[in-house]
């Protein structure tokens, strides 16, 4: 079926390459290196479990039993000692054995690491005063974490570390940046030791996500993979879409969406799903390029797909202070439409090029039965989510605190579901490359896999589903569980389905053994890289944390966006991108997101527009997932070219084409955070939903030129300018009418008075900056108190005296909601007062959405001058 890669380099060895390590012995250093993943990923599940506890209360003695730094430490000890043992240091490095020097690193990084734990009560004893052993097996770490990071995931990060080491030892010496952060410098012991001997650093946030959360969630798309279920999501979405105009690549991208659910990485999820619809996009008749890169734009946007996103999504969780349902919730609508625009884009490619579809066995469903079942998906889901409360609620008085009856349940469902797969066929694979491709009938393609469901229903279960008497579990918890079910099905499958059908039962129990095996091995292997990036970028966040460098960096940016939040938008997107050249997306996000979040509020904040903080992360995120695509450097492109044997530089730009679509979209919800539904209803989302989906639908007809039929200059333009009223008519009604009622002086005391409870007033705050003197204005929002400003002002800690004509404002306590935003930033005890400048509260205006009828009857009117010019059916 896979028409093999001629170029040297194969995407399995770029996968290789960049993710799981090039090095593979065939000797016993090769079944250290697998004994150790597997080690690895059972350390992983045993801390996760509730053995440690269990263990400490019957022996007293604590093996890692509530001791979350201490399991971060042997988590960057395996990374650290895999990274040596199965990346090679340079290209010409032996890759059939492991040379002495790799020894030597293994066994001072490693040690290094576990001298945290085996010294850590004396540790404990001198915090800041570090021996000279400390100091010395901190540096030893150091240097061997920087040359893990070079061998496993290349230069860039390690350049950029090292400027942030430069920036805390030499940092001090720059006068202009010492007026900046206030930042002397630091001695060696004083670095090295808030790098390496505490949680401040190597050791921090990033590293403690990826040890309780990341590794679990990779750990379970990987045996889900290896047991058959990345294939069961590849077989289903050619079912569902091979036979429709250009079906290999609508499946594609589906395929893709699903895999990347489970897939942390964009080159392994451009493999995977690539070695199979790639060439039979080609055996229709898209070209190479353009069929590897439907490939590659459908596999960067798997990260952005939930309920389990990329690496980045779960430090999210950290970083921004929210539970991992609301990440889920915030990406869930930029996400699917993303994706139902690229299968448009697909779609419109291949009707300019008069493609066909898969030959397939059956009834085949049409256009509008798929539309109907993907719509009606959201209100069925919706339906899901209640039916499992509902049924939780029911169970809670029978389970009690035990979890046997729904183990019970789960159990006779498995065995259900397997008698019926067993009676069902196995999908013949297409070994002939010359025969006419054909797609799988849909319903026991769909139904002879459906038991993969399972572990993944375990795992929205346990994230979303709540009750009065039972909470939702953490993210790690759930995908703790749900790893544990997804290994009995790995094991047991295979003989259970034997067993139905009367065959060889040994056999399969031996598959099954070994795919279990085969899983634990690739979820360690694909944890080497985010293991190690997660601990070097955490010397970038303790550089941050020791010496305040995110100001100079800000400064800078500020400095030459002047102000401008468009601008700064702008060079934060091109910043992720470069970065995301050299950082895997997990690194580019930390450092990205730690440098100019901040600063994005803040310029936003001066310009009047609040932004919220998870709008700032999201778009930081999603611009480093886009730079897996980006040439020249876009490893999923070199991927996706190695199968498609087409020219990567053309692949690459040709996926980033087609992703415009997705950097559009973190533009738009930085001014319209509807889109992120945050405080919006259920059927406003399902409105934003169709409008936004109607919205990005003409932007990507728009960028391909063609619409009903191949669409001339003027009339690109007009679907444009449809598209951006359909995403901001308040751009057009701002121009109407004035957003706000403005007061100033009393008036303002009176305007906040009159609002009712819980209104959102916002204050223009203008004063001297601290560090400057210049006046720098910016804006806060506070619910109204009805009747009483004085109160709404006090209930934020924020204290307004009135003189004259102005709103004079006292520095906010630590601590009040306000203190972080403009404590600090202001002389309050300048000769020029810091003062609420103005009050402003929404207008009441007429609706927004009354500009979409003059841009829907535009559409119309495009619609009617194309029809004519069409040369074929829309589908």
């Amino acid at each position: 079926m896979v028409d093999q890669p001629s170029t040297e380099r194969t995407a399995d060895d770029m996968v290789a390459e960049a993710d799981t390590g090039a090095r593979n012995p065939a000797n016993w250093q090769g079944t250290l290196i697998l004994g150790t993943c597997i080690a690895w990923s059972l350390f992983q599940l045993y801390i996760a479990s509730r053995i440690p506890g269990m263990l400490a209360q019957a022996t007293g003695v604590s093996f890692f039993a509530n001791v979350v730094t201490q399991a971060r430490f042997i988590h960057l000890a395996f990374a650290i000692g895999l990274a040596t043992l199965a990346f090679p240091l340079t290209k010409t490095a032996p890759r059939d054995r492991i040379p002495a020097y790799d020894w030597v690193l293994v066994v001072l990084g490693v040690a290094s690491c576990l001298y945290l734990v085996v010294f850590r009560n004396e540790i404990a004893t001198r915090p800041g005063l570090w021996s000279t052993s400390d100091i010395v097996m901190s540096a030893i770490g150091m240097v061997v974490l920087m040359i893990a990071v070079w061998r496993s995931l290349g230069l860039p990060l390690v350049v950029i570390a090292c400027l942030f080491i430069a920036f805390a030892f030499f940092g001090g010496y720059s006068e202009w940046a010492r007026n900046i952060t206030n930042y002397g410098g630091a001695s060696l012991s004083k670095a090295l030791g808030h790098y390496w001997m505490q949680t401040e650093g190597v050791f921090g946030v990033a590293l403690g996500v990826s040890t309780t959360m990341i590794f679990l969630f990779v750990l379970f798309g990987a045996i889900l993979d290896r047991a058959g279920g990345g294939n069961w999501f590849i077989q289903v979405a050619i079912a569902l879409l091979g036979a429709l105009r250009g079906g290999p690549a609508k499946a594609s991208v589906l395929s893709s969406m699903l895999t990347g659910m489970i897939s942390g990485s964009s080159i392994a999820n451009t493999v995977t799903t690539g070695t199979f619809t790639i060439p039979l996009m080609k055996r229709i008749g898209f070209p190479a390029e353009k069929a590897g890169a439907v490939e590659v734009a459908s596999s960067t946007n798997g990260q952005l797909t939930p309920p389990v996103m990329g690496a980045a999504a779960f430090l999210m969780v950290e970083y921004v202070n929210i539970p991992y349902i609301d990440v889920v919730k915030h990406a869930f609508l930029p996400a699917v439409i993303s994706y139902i625009a690229l299968l448009y884009i697909v779609h419109l490619e291949s009707l300019k090029m008069g493609l066909k579809g898969l030959e397939k066995p059956g009834r085949k469903i049409g256009v509008l039965m798929i539309a109907i079942l993907f719509l009606s998906g959201f209100i069925v889901l919706g339906i899901l989510t209640f039916l499992m409360i509902g049924l939780r609620m029911i169970l809670d008085p029978i389970m009690g605190g035990s979890i046997y009856v729904a183990v019970a349940l789960v159990a006779v469902l498995y065995i259900v579901l397997l008698k019926i797969a067993a009676s069902m066929p196995e999908i013949a694979e297409d070994t002939d490359p010359d025969a006419p491709p054909k797609a799988p009938r849909l319903t026991p393609t769909l139904i002879g896999g459906l038991y993969f469901a399972i572990p993944i229903f375990i795992l929205v279960w346990n994230l979303m589903v709540r009750t009065d008497t039972l909470d939702r579990l953490s993210p790690a918890l759930s995908a703790f569980w749900a790893t544990i079910f997804m290994i009995v099905i790995a094991l047991t499958h295979r003989p259970i389905k034997a067993a139905f059908r009367g065959h060889d039962v040994s056999a399969e129990a031996r598959a099954g053994w070994g795919d279990f095996i085969q899983g634990l091995i690739l979820g360690a292997r694909n944890m080497i890289g985010i293991g190690v990036a997660t601990g070097a970028a955490g010397i970038i966040v303790g550089t941050i944390s020791l010496t305040g460098a995110h100001q100079v960096i800000g400064t800078v940016i500020e400095v030459i966006s002047g102000g401008n939040l468009m601008v700064l938008l702008i060079l934060v997107a091109i910043l992720s991108l470069i970065l995301g050249m050299g950082l895997p997306t997990t690194a580019n996000y930390i450092v990205v997101s730690s440098l100019m979040a901040p600063v994005i509020i803040s310029v936003g904040a001066q310009a009047g527009l609040v932004v919220p903080l998870i709008a700032v992360h999201m778009f930081v995120f999603y611009f480093g997932i886009l730079a897996d695509d980006t040439p020249p450097v876009g490893l999923a492109a070199y991927a996706a070219a190695a199968i498609s044997r087409g020219d990567p530089i053309k692949t690459g730009l040709q996926g980033f084409a087609y992703d415009i679509r997705t950097a559009l979209l973190p533009f738009l919800f930085i001014f319209n955070t509807d889109l992120l539904l945050i405080d919006v209803t259920f059927l406003h989302a399902v409105f934003i939903f169709f409008v936004a989906l109607l919205a990005m639908l003409l932007f990507a007809a728009a960028t391909q030129g063609y619409f009903i039929a191949k669409s001339r200059l003027w009339e690109t333009a007009v679907l444009l300018l449809i598209a951006f009223t359909l995403f901001r008519p308040g751009f057009w009604l701002d121009l109407v009418e004035e957003p706000y009622v403005t007061a100033s002086g009393p008036a303002a005391l009176e305007l906040m008075a009159e609002e009712p409870d819980g209104t959102e007033i916002r204050l223009q705050i203008v004063g001297p900056d601290f560090d400057t003197g210049e006046m720098r204005p910016t804006t806060v929002v506070l619910p109204a108190v009805s009747g009483d400003a004085t109160a709404a002002l006090d209930a934020q800690g924020l204290t307004v005296m009135p003189e004259g004509d102005t709103l004079l404002l006292e520095e906010p306590f630590p601590g009040t909601p306000f203190f972080e935003q403009i404590g600090p930033e202001y002389d309050y005890y300048g000769d020029d007062p810091v003062m609420v400048s103005a009050v402003e509260v929404e207008n009441d205006r007429f609706a927004k959405e009354w500009f979409f009828i003059p841009a829907l009857l535009l559409l119309a009117g495009i619609v009617l001058i194309q029809r004519p010019r069409a040369t074929q059916p829309a589908f």
